[in-house]
């Protein structure tokens, strides 16, 4: 018995030779170790979420009714302390008075509280030196003063003396009415 032997010519259709096939089996794996990667990185992505706890401090609302005139309150917001104060007339006169003075980070009073709110200003309170909590009344200005190294702030929070780069930070913020404040 003789042996025979069967030429296969391109195009006859068997499967090894067909390009469209063989491409679409390297389409289907690439696509598949793709989803795998996904699929293993999609826990570690997610984990860098903030926490719950993180997300309901997003924001806070605050009854400004429990802030006398002339007084400030500390709240804390995202782990830092705000300070919520109602300024005097005589504070906020002497912040206008200084609106034009030589300052290292130069900000008006208006740029410093929402227009027609003059009397409430919301600050975090750090320094932005180091990160201390100033204390209010000290200094030469009537402002905060940070005890850690001497930064002096005024009326507006604005830096007039000491190693502070910048002014207090105003963090976002809305009325909500004439007696409620949204921080955050």
């Amino acid at each position: 018995m003789a042996d025979t032997v069967v030429e296969t010519k391109p195009g006859d259709g068997h499967v090894a030779d067909d390009p469209s096939r063989r491409d679409f089996i390297h389409i289907a794996a690439v696509a598949a170790a793709a989803g795998a990667g996904v699929g293993i990185a999609w826990p570690f992505i997610d984990q860098m979420n903030p926490a719950a706890d993180t997300l309901a401090l997003a924001s806070i609302e605050f009854d400004l009714t429990k802030v006398a005139e002339g007084q400030q309150v500390v709240v804390k917001w995202r782990g830092k302390p705000v300070f919520v104060r109602n300024r005097t007339a005589k504070e906020i006169a002497a912040a206008v008075k200084d609106d034009h003075a030589e300052m290292r980070d130069p900000q008006t009073d208006a740029e410093r509280h929402k227009p027609g709110k003059a009397q409430w200003l919301i600050l975090v309170g750090t320094c932005t030196h180091l990160g201390c909590v100033p204390t209010f009344g000290g200094g030469d200005y009537g402002g905060w003063f940070c005890p850690c190294h001497g930064s002096v702030y005024d009326t507006a929070g604005r830096i007039r003396k000491g190693p502070a780069p910048k002014n207090l930070v105003m963090p976002d913020y809305a009325f909500l009415s004439d007696t409620k404040v949204k921080i955050g």
